[in-house]
């Protein structure tokens, strides 16, 4: 009777496991560089209290919408919400999902223990960035959003010929890598890349007169077959653990 009775419970247990399995989604975030930690830093909590499990891949904003349009398949993405907007015109997403988490500004960096340049005002800033032997952003042409902009910035003040010369673009990624391996002197990129790399200096924000914010937004896939999981990630991205992140990060939610 012991036995039988043994076997039933194993049995009844092994069906319960099964079926927890079964509805244990896989949920396939793309995600730009920028807000990369702020998802990752959300999904050991999300895994622990769904049962579901994450993978999470990274590019440029430019990178990730020419992905999707390609056809790549993702059940969460987040993207400026300019382009979630025309990825839900063209069916990509699922409409009226946009939900916007963070948004960002842009700053300045050294290498560590090189001497911090003064960017109080919109002419120290010209000086710092004429000074520097070597200049590194993001190359615009990756579809990355600050290297868009800080293109049209150098423009609007009047030094991108000076500053062609030293120039040094990344495809994408940290820019500040190229400060902290030699490869430029200062480094302008998003507050939130420019703060998560050892080896660098964080010197401050851009002045105020040519500051620009990026903000992000979660959104589903068109062809999610979990939105339900989705949903309760979107729920953890606008919780206090992201939260947390956010403002370590030099990051701040969004204006209502």
């Amino acid at each position: 009777m012991k036995t039988t009775t043994g076997l039933i419970a194993g049995a009844a247990l092994g069906l319960i496991m099964t079926a927890q399995l079964a509805a244990a989604a896989e949920v396939k975030v793309l995600t730009v560089g920028a807000m990369k930690e702020v998802v990752l830093s959300v999904v050991p909590e999300f895994e622990k209290a769904t049962g579901h499990k994450v993978i999470v891949m990274n590019d440029t904003n430019g990178g990730l919408v020419k992905r999707i349009e390609a056809g790549e398949t993702f059940d969460l993405a987040v993207l400026t919400p300019a382009s979630v907007d025309a990825l839900a015109g063209k069916g990509k997403i699922a409409p009226g999902t946009r939900a916007d988490l963070a948004k960002v500004g842009i700053g300045v960096v050294v290498k560590e223990g090189a001497a911090r340049p003064d960017i109080s005002s919109l002419d120290a800033f010209k000086r710092a960035l004429l000074n520097a032997k070597t200049v590194a952003y993001i190359d615009p042409a990756s579809g990355g959003s600050s290297g868009i902009y800080i293109s049209k910035m150098l423009q609007q003040i009047g030094i991108a010929e000076q500053i062609k010369p030293k120039e040094r673009l990344k495809q994408g990624g940290l820019v500040a890598e190229l400060v902290a391996n030699g490869e430029a002197e200062l480094a302008l990129g998003q507050i939130s890349e420019l703060q998560s790399l050892k080896g660098v200096k964080f010197v401050g924000p851009l002045p105020a007169e040519v500051q620009n914010y990026t903000t992000y937004a979660a959104s589903i896939g068109a062809g999610t077959k979990d939105g339900e999981a989705v949903k309760t990630l979107i729920k953890h991205l606008a919780g206090p653990t992201a939260t947390a992140t956010l403002k370590a990060r030099g990051m701040e939610r969004p204006s209502s």
